[in-house]
């Protein structure tokens, strides 16, 4: 389970010092800005405490004092919450108000911190093992983890009543994923507090709580760490993320189509402009032939599809023919009837009653998404249909 802990603060630490390299990024523009200077306190802090947290996972001394990584990791942990409620303080008030405040929260931290430090030395910190900082019986030592665990909860219930009702009002899409990310982050982080509080009381009243509860902690705190780093970098991230999904979308649309357009490649090979190939560079260029070659075969397969409705007996055999909407349906019966028609072709058996038009051409083509999404659907009955027979 250390192993476990010991991963979770290695990756609440990197996204921490990616969350402060990105803005630091930004300070030759926004230096002057004194929220600006805060938050970057606060990723300095935030990085900190899991560099320690990381550090005391390893059971060595710090500057030649046993358990010392402990206290600084608390100690900063303290520092990190103080200037992260300053930055929501900031963003409430302005003016002598915000000053006044802030003086506030500043002197309550450093009183915090001087408590912690004289507790953890009070209750001969050094000399202990470390595995009773996860929790205790010794007064003194439970009253330094219950005070330390209280002081991370403050922070996250600002953030919580705060970044909620922002969300819902800015229409900045980038800074509501953001608050939106933010706010998780600090639900995440106070059920840590929860379960951190509840295993410290199980432990001092000498009830076994298992290892699995000691790792769960640790897992919900690089969870929320990681939220909060990933809220205050979305504009790193988010066009990097748009991007990736668009192209996870480009990429099923073209291999959806894939069992269509080949029946009528093989069928009609001059529909293709070009040989057929397996890459998904160009994905954009190769979906967007893939559609016009598929509109192609379907017109040369005009001749072969009869204007009478495809029997019934055709597609109930599909359960998800039965259960779909309207459109689905719709995609079923034109999936039948190419699969019919391509039958035709390679038997050289021609309808009386074909047609020169059919439903594809009602569609609007114009709008590539929407003509995707109906090719889409024609292809996946296709497919289940090439299956079921």
């Amino acid at each position: 389970m250390n192993t476990i802990r010991t991963l979770c603060f290695v990756i609440a630490a990197l996204s921490s010092y990616v969350a402060l390299a990105y803005r630091l990024g930004q300070g030759r523009r926004s230096w002057r800005d004194g929220s600006y200077r805060t938050l970057i306190t606060t990723l300095f802090f935030q990085c900190l405490t899991f560099t320690m947290g990381a550090v005391a996972m390893r059971g060595e001394s710090f500057l030649g004092v046993d358990n010392l990584a402990i206290l600084v990791m608390h100690l900063a942990a303290v520092a990190f919450c103080v200037s992260a409620q300053v930055i929501f303080l900031r963003w409430a008030v302005e003016g002598a108000e915000a000053a006044r405040k802030t003086r506030f929260w500043v002197a309550t931290g450093l009183l915090l911190d001087v408590l912690l430090t004289v507790l953890f030395f009070l209750a001969d910190g050094p000399a202990r093992c470390g595995t009773e900082f996860d929790g205790s019986g010794d007064p003194l030592l439970l009253t330094y983890l219950l005070a330390f665990i209280a002081s991370q909860a403050v922070p996250c219930v600002t953030i919580v009543r705060r970044c909620g009702p922002y969300a819902r009002m800015t229409d900045n899409a980038p800074l509501r994923q953001g608050l939106r990310m933010m706010f998780l982050g600090a639900v995440v982080l106070l059920v840590y507090g929860l379960v951190r509080m509840a295993n410290v009381l199980a432990i001092a009243a000498g009830v076994e709580i298992g290892p699995w509860r000691e790792a769960l902690a640790s897992v919900l705190d690089a969870f929320g760490i990681v939220a909060i780093s990933l809220s205050l970098t979305t504009s790193l991230w988010t066009p990097a993320a748009g991007r990736f999904l668009d192209w996870t979308r480009t990429y099923r649309a073209y291999r959806a189509l894939a069992p269509l357009w080949r029946d009528l490649y093989e069928s009609f090979p001059d529909i293709a402009l070009e040989p057929p190939g397996t890459s998904v560079r160009d994905l954009d260029y190769r979906l967007h032939r893939r559609v016009v070659e598929i509109r192609d075969g379907w017109r040369d397969l005009r001749p072969y599809i009869a204007t009478v409705t495809v029997a019934g007996s055709t597609l109930t055999g599909s359960k998800a023919g039965e259960e779909a909407g309207t459109e689905s349906r719709q995609a079923f019966t034109e999936a039948a009837r190419i699969r019919q028609a391509l039958h035709a072709k390679r038997t050289g058996g021609i309808p009386h009653d074909h047609t020169d038009a059919g439903d594809f051409e009602d569609r609007d083509t114009d709008n590539f998404r929407a003509e995707v999404a109906w090719l889409t659907k024609v292809a996946a009955a296709y497919s289940r249909l090439r299956k079921a027979s």
